[in-house]
């Protein structure tokens, strides 16, 4: 209420201000009273500028009552009565949000403790309320206020919510469609009626946001398969009588299928009009496909960058013909000027060095821009492992029309890491494994790693150190020290151990890119006590050779990485050749593994996977291969779903022995876990795994093939990328050991 009284003291409305006086103030300042005032004390007052202050006064949100008064000796008094101020406010009945969550959103349009008492501001809070519940489905949201009055003109705000239920989707029409079935463009929304793992995805809650997103997915559908004249006539959201179910209803037009009549190139393709018309993925005849034609401009677009024409101009124009429902296209390029890279500037690198980032780049500053380039360093640094993502973009430099800089941002992740390997056997047996390692030790990209395992059977302690830099061309060194004690528990006792002390030395040469030669030595010395009811194999070794052997393995191996990331590579191929031989000392054999791992993407964010993996080895000069030096397979990594290196030839025990040859192939399809969108940190797998182990007088057959099928997640942890697995094996015999749930450190399988 806004009020004013005069005490007129003068035939005129007018006059000379004498004193200004204020009442009525409990908390606020008179100086802030004063600073609205229009007049001042020696100025004139008037019936306009009084109301003027009113105005002004009101305007503060400081008063709810305000009136001037003047006396006949010129003194004007200002009567304000202030807004009660809010001592606190409170939530009754909020179960789906923190009070804090709601406290932020309700200070966002003013309302908040020890700010003045609004009414309007209290509206305000009860729409942004009712707001926040909509956002999260629940339609019948009720808000009561109640304001006690509280000492010194204070009141305390209770704001009590009847949620009611959240509103899920009953059903999604599609209406008009003819071409394509209601069920096969209800598959396209994220979107859906309530289904089993709908509690943890929440794709039964509406959203205004999620179905724009579907209606363009819809839309896209039918433009990449010719329907140029698709459109959506309408969409109406409906929400039944209770609030508690939602009707989306969407009305569309399909129109003729076109097919591509022609195509031509336009502009200055750089006398190279051959290599940019073979990146054109529509061809006469074909259907016509918007996301095709895209993928051309696209493609042609980055070859402009591969010859540094960075800021290229590439644009497509369709021609309809509707009478025969063809199209034709124009590309049109202008590859403007050629760039060079000023400057690489790297951010994000809190730990790592700048040194370990910019020794991967291909793309060097004062050199001709080049996408592949640009591309390839981006994909290196990535496969280092030690970020979780990674990203270069081009930057133009101000005042300059030739130059651009390129913004490298890398989000650090933990390169340190526990690792863990955990399996539970049908016999209720408890095998664990563990380590500790850093990919990215004090931030210099080398590594160091020490793994251990307690379990009865297989002991071992390794420390190993790499240095992927040890030459500045890229020349990297391992060295790794070991000792491991092989002792197998049975229930006739310990018949046998195994003691094991070694060391080798690695270097990797890079020969290309991906292409990587590795040369080794080493030492080791095995021991073998023996006990009534050890293995016969191991028995016949021992009278042959003696408890001590010892050998100098010499190594050379052969990779290639192609692959867009080390951690979660969900494209690429990569390729694994080793060849060890021990020609002196005792222990005499050679073995050579093969590795072959092939990722294919499906959609954006899932993908096909193959591992394959043989193995020979076999002893030189007439000798047996030493019963150390055989080949193992089950468990992650190989075989899920049977114990690890538990599959092959085994003792009179059930003790698992190892072979001579090992054939391995796995599939997976991987995918995001359900209601993480995009994230690559947690991610599941359907999976096949098959393989086996056959002794060196054993004859490879696919039959004995032991094969498993099953799920698993891949999660990057804050203490390393976990795995787990839960298999069930579909192909074995009676003897295998079989294993359900595992989990363990890895990447890839």
């Amino acid at each position: 209420m806004i009020a004013v009284a005069g005490v007129q003291a003068h035939a005129a409305d007018s006059f000379t201000i004498k004193d200004i006086r204020v009442d009525g103030l409990q908390r606020t300042e008179p100086g802030t009273v004063f600073s609205y005032l229009p007049f001042r004390v020696g100025e004139t007052y008037t019936p306009e500028n009084g109301a003027a202050a009113i105005r002004a006064l009101f305007a503060t949100g400081l008063f709810k009552n305000v009136r001037i008064e003047t006396s006949d000796d010129d003194v004007v008094t200002i009567i304000v009565e202030e807004r009660p101020t809010i001592a606190g406010v409170e939530f009754a009945g909020t179960k789906e949000f923190e009070k804090k969550a709601l406290t932020t959103a309700l200070a966002s349009v003013g309302l908040a403790e020890a700010r003045p008492y609004d009414q309007a501001l209290i509206d305000q809070a009860v729409q942004e309320l009712k707001q926040q519940y909509l956002a999260k489905g629940f339609y019948g949201t009720e808000v009561n206020v109640t304001t006690t009055p509280l000492p010194r003109n204070r009141v305390n705000v209770l704001f009590t919510v009847v949620e009611g239920q959240i509103a899920k989707i009953r059903a999604i029409r599609i209406v008009g469609n003819k071409v394509y079935s209601e069920g096969t463009l209800r598959d396209l929304f994220t979107l859906s009626t309530p289904g089993w793992l709908s509690w943890y995805t929440k794709d039964d809650q509406y959203s205004k946001a999620k179905l724009n997103t579907d209606l363009e997915t819809l839309r896209s559908y039918y433009q990449d398969r010719g329907y140029l004249d698709f459109r959506i006539d309408s969409t109406q959201v409906a929400l039944s009588p209770n609030k508690d179910g939602i009707y989306i209803t969407v009305n569309v037009h399909e129109g003729p299928k076109f097919t591509v009549s022609g195509y031509q190139l336009a502009g200055n393709y750089l006398g190279q009009d051959n290599e940019f018309r073979a990146l054109v993925k529509l061809k006469p005849g074909e259907t016509y496909s918007a996301q095709a034609l895209n993928d051309s401009v696209k493609a042609i677009t980055n070859q402009f960058g591969v010859y540094g024409y960075a800021f290229a101009r590439v644009e497509s124009k369709p021609v309809i013909d509707r009478q025969t429902d063809q199209v034709a296209f124009t590309i049109t390029a202008d590859p403007g000027k050629r760039i060079y890279v000023r400057r690489i500037d790297i951010a994000g690198n809190s730990r790592t060095r700048d040194e370990v980032i910019r020794r991967e780049f291909r793309q060097f500053e004062d050199s001709w821009y080049d996408s592949d380039r640009i591309k390839l360093s981006r994909d290196r640094v990535d496969r280092l492992g030690y970020f979780k993502d990674v990203t270069l973009q081009p930057r133009e430099v101000p005042g300059t029309n030739d130059q651009v800089d390129l913004d490298m941002n890398v989000e650090e992740k933990p390169t340190g890491s526990l690792s863990l390997g955990v399996g539970f056997s049908s016999a209720d047996k408890l095998s664990f494994n563990a380590g500790i390692s850093q990919d990215n030790i004090f931030g210099s990209g080398n590594n160091l790693a020490v793994d251990f395992n307690t379990s009865s059977y297989y002991r071992t302690l390794s420390v190993s150190s790499t240095n992927p830099y040890f030459t500045e061309d890229g020349i990297s060194r391992t060295v790794n020290a070991y000792y491991r004690t092989i002792q197998p528990y049975t229930s006739q006792g310990d018949n046998y151990k195994i003691v094991t002390p070694g060391f080798n030395l690695q270097f990797g040469i890079p020969f290309t890119e991906v292409d990587r030669v590795f040369f080794g030595v080493g030492f080791e010395r095995y021991t073998l006590d023996l006990a009534p009811g050890a293995p016969a194999s191991y028995i016949a070794y021992v009278n042959q050779f003696g408890k001590t052997s010892s050998g100098v393995p010499l190594t050379i191996g052969w990779q290639r990485d192609s692959r867009n990331s080390a951690l979660v590579p969900t494209d690429g191929r990569y390729q694994r050749l080793s060849f060890e031989i021990s020609p002196f000392s005792t222990l005499r054999y050679d073995r050579v593994t093969y590795q072959y791992q092939q990722y294919l993407p499906l959609t954006r964010n899932s993908n096909l996977a193959f591992n394959g993996l043989v193995g020979y080895a076999h002893g030189l000069n007439g000798r047996p291969l030493p019963v150390f030096k055989n080949l193992y397979a089950g468990g992650i990594g190989t075989v899920r779903g049977f114990e690890q290196s538990s599959l092959g030839p085994q003792d009179a025990q059930g003790n698992a022995l190892g072979g001579a040859k090992m054939l391995i192939a796995d599939f997976e399809y991987q995918f995001p876990f359900p209601g993480t969108g995009a994230d690559k940190s947690l991610r599941m797998s359907f999976f096949n795994d098959n393989g086996y182990v056959w002794g060196e007088n054993q004859k490879v057959s696919l039959s004995d093939m032991r094969s498993s099928v099953g799920i698993g997640v891949s999660w990057i942890s804050p203490i390393g990328p976990l795995k787990f697995s839960l298999a069930k094996a579909v192909r074995y015999k009676s003897t295998d050991k079989l294993q359900r749930f595992q989990f363990t450190v890895g990447a890839g399988f």
